[in-house]
């Protein structure tokens, strides 16, 4: 979702000594509260409900953290921390590149979550990047849907995956080729730097201390090891580590980015909250629906089976990860085929568009028709050749 990309930008403040702008102090409750807060008090009472409905969401939530918010928080710390540990300029390195532009800026895109898109958009707009190197990293990016799809279907992830990469790479190449307009000069090439969150604070240690026994039991659960020998733990893991990252997001400053300038266990902590949302929400959406609402999902998806894959590529247009994730959910549990996975996959920009959208409209617009056309091609290709291919269906 976010990374260094903001190294890329001009500079905001007046100069680097001083605090950078936007600069959030520590207890400052974010703008966005009035709109999270009542989704976090929800799932909050929900959780707390007797009977069934309590005995659910205490399940998909504990599901939901150590199934997919661990391993995301794993990885973000090894990027981030290794990111901070070799203090290398990205954008710089793309800029001498040359050739291999296209090739890293796909491989940047289909990196999990959004940084590495972030990256090449912000790279574009510095001119260290070509018009292609955005085409290639918007069609290769599957945004924070990847880690859903790594962490409950990694063989599926390991042919998605390579397949976005390449297409990428193709797309990107032969965008170069023919495409000579430069969108460069129609929006500035500046945006203001996400808000630094400062010092760590208490909840993102708090936060990493849920992780690691988080991520064990989402290992243990991937190798079918029975946990039941741990009595409640699981589910206090699973509940402590998903309260915090409500109560993280709910004050949360931020939209969707951090800030290069925070240290690694704090960019950790807000961006995992964030995709952990989304995780929650799709995993409490399709579940009531089975359980609650009586509608037989899989029989309704099949009658409209020719659409589905059009389907996933139109809802992949929309800026944002969560539509991605919900998805990517409808596809692990069965509902929707292989085609209209890979459609949205290479149609969705994840989190990246904001910020190209900002820096550059018509080049997010046009990059974003480009990936339209593989992400056809593609959906309906699998969809009608090899329907049976990694699908429900």
């Amino acid at each position: 979702m976010t990374t260094s990309a903001a190294n890329a930008l001009p500079p905001t403040g007046d100069s680097a000594a001083a605090k950078p702008q936007g600069f959030v102090a520590e207890d400052r409750l974010g703008p966005f509260r009035s709109r999270r807060l009542p989704f976090a008090l929800a799932c909050l009472v929900l959780a707390l409900m007797p009977g069934e409905l309590g005995r659910v969401t205490r399940g998909l939530m504990t599901d939901a953290y150590v199934q997919v918010a661990a391993f995301v928080a794993v990885t973000l710390m090894l990027f981030y921390g290794a990111e901070k540990l070799f203090r290398f300029d990205i954008g710089q390195g793309l800029k001498g590149a040359r050739l291999w532009q296209v090739p890293i800026a796909a491989l940047l895109g289909a990196t999990p979550g959004c940084g590495g898109a972030v990256i090449v958009v912000a790279a574009y707009s510095s001119g260290n990047v070509g018009f292609g190197a955005v085409v290639a990293t918007l069609t290769a990016t599957m945004g924070d849907a990847a880690f859903l799809l790594i962490a409950t279907k990694p063989e599926v992830a390991l042919i998605l995956l390579p397949i976005q990469f390449s297409t990428g790479v193709l797309s990107g190449w032969l965008v170069d080729a023919f495409h000579r307009k430069d969108y460069r000069g129609v929006a500035g090439a500046s945006c203001d730097m996400a808000p630094r969150i400062g010092r760590v604070r208490a909840r993102d240690w708090a936060y990493l201390g849920f992780v690691i026994p988080g991520l064990a039991l989402g290992l243990m659960q991937a190798t079918q090891t029975d946990v039941g020998f741990l009595g409640p733990w699981p589910m206090i893991i699973g509940l402590g580590g998903t309260a915090i990252g409500l109560f993280t997001w709910a004050t949360s400053p931020l939209q969707a980015m951090t800030n290069p300038a925070d240290r690694p266990v704090t960019r950790m902590t807000e961006e995992t909250s964030f995709i952990a949302v989304w995780v929650i929400g799709a995993y409490l959406a399709y579940d009531y629906i089975v359980a609650f609402g009586g509608l037989d999902l899989e029989t309704l998806f099949g009658s409209v089976a020719i659409l589905l894959p059009l389907a996933g590529v139109l809802v992949g247009f929309i800026p944002g990860c969560g539509p991605q994730v919900l998805v990517t959910t409808l596809y692990v549990n069965g509902l929707i085929p292989f085609g209209a996975l890979i459609g949205n996959a290479i149609s969705n920009d994840g989190d990246a568009l904001f910020p190209a959208i900002a820096l550059n409209p018509r080049a997010a617009v046009v990059a974003t028709a480009y990936s339209a056309i593989p992400a056809l091609i593609l959906a309906y290709g699998f969809h009608l050749i090899a329907p049976g291919f990694l699908s429900p269906f």
